[in-house]
């Protein structure tokens, strides 16, 4: 299992979802070669919620990485769970040619490049 995966189901763990009770976890791999991790984090009003993908882009951003090869996102539900909407859109803000990696609870994976998930996005770099 590769260290971006370990990271995304350790992330998990650390998970705030008492509405839902929907743990995920993603692992972004910076350009620099480094690992950013985040969890998603619930709200009783559920719009102020965090999914997991944008909180490691942004513990990313905090430390100055802005270039990601790849995201692995881990869940504890059955099946593997994608992007969102949103994840999907805000991972394309830092380019969609990114590996996407899924892992389902017994550590499966299946992977896509984004721009494959993301078809015809709406980026600043449209033509």
């Amino acid at each position: 299992m590769s260290d971006i995966v370990k990271k995304a189901i350790e992330a998990k763990e650390h998970s705030y979802s008492p509405y839902s009770k929907f743990m995920v976890g993603a692992c972004i791999e910076g350009d620099n070669g480094k690992l950013y991790s985040g969890c998603n984090i619930e709200s009783v009003t559920f719009t102020p919620t965090i999914c997991a993908e944008r909180n490691a882009i942004g513990a990313a951003v905090m430390d100055g990485c802005k270039t990601f090869k790849k995201v692995a996102i881990a869940c504890s539900g059955d099946g593997f769970a994608w992007p969102c909407g949103v994840c999907r859109q805000m991972l394309g803000e830092f380019g969609l040619d990114m590996l996407v990696i899924v892992v389902d609870k017994e550590g499966n994976t299946k992977s896509r490049v984004l721009k494959d998930l993301l078809p015809e996005a709406f980026t600043s770099f449209n033509e």
